[in-house]
């Protein structure tokens, strides 16, 4: 199992937790973005730089998984394609899309988009706290302890 970032969008405490998760398991960590990025030099963690563009880290990291990779996104339609292909899809505020819910999510994602384009103003994002941290990091934790038993 790989690890993929969305890396364009991904706060920067939730890189650094997964920095520490790819050298402590010795797990694959790749940071897809079409900016260039800084990382801690390690064996586990490279970058994959994409051309700028909308959707292009999501198109790069869409074609590259596999089943079973883990993909950190806070992308609703990335995390349907992931569910689709049999991977598993992790927001950095602690919270899996599962087969179960994203039909759901990218439902209400479209609808709010479409509030958006007729002039509605939605609130964005809330911003990102120490208890998302932490939610991300046990959410994490329990997942690839799952996955170490399996």
């Amino acid at each position: 199992m790989q690890i993929w970032v969305d890396a364009d969008a991904c706060p920067a405490p939730v890189k650094e937790i997964l920095y520490r998760v790819a050298d402590r398991l010795e797990m694959a960590l790749i940071l897809v973005a079409n900016a260039p990025l800084r990382q801690p030099p390690s064996k586990h963690i490279r970058t994959l730089q994409v051309e700028k563009g909308l959707d292009v880290a999501d198109a790069k990291i869409a074609q590259l998984l596999v089943a079973g990779d883990l993909v950190i996104t806070a992308d609703i339609p990335l995390a349907a394609i992931v569910i689709e292909k049999g991977g598993h899809a992790l927001n950095p505020r602690g919270d899996f899309y599962t087969p179960e819910n994203i039909r759901e999510t990218l439902s209400l994602r479209n609808f709010s988009e479409q509030l958006r384009q007729g002039g509605v103003q939605t609130a964005g994002p809330a911003p990102y706290t120490q208890s998302d941290r932490q939610a991300f990091a046990n959410a994490l934790d329990r997942f690839l302890a799952r996955q170490r038993q399996a």
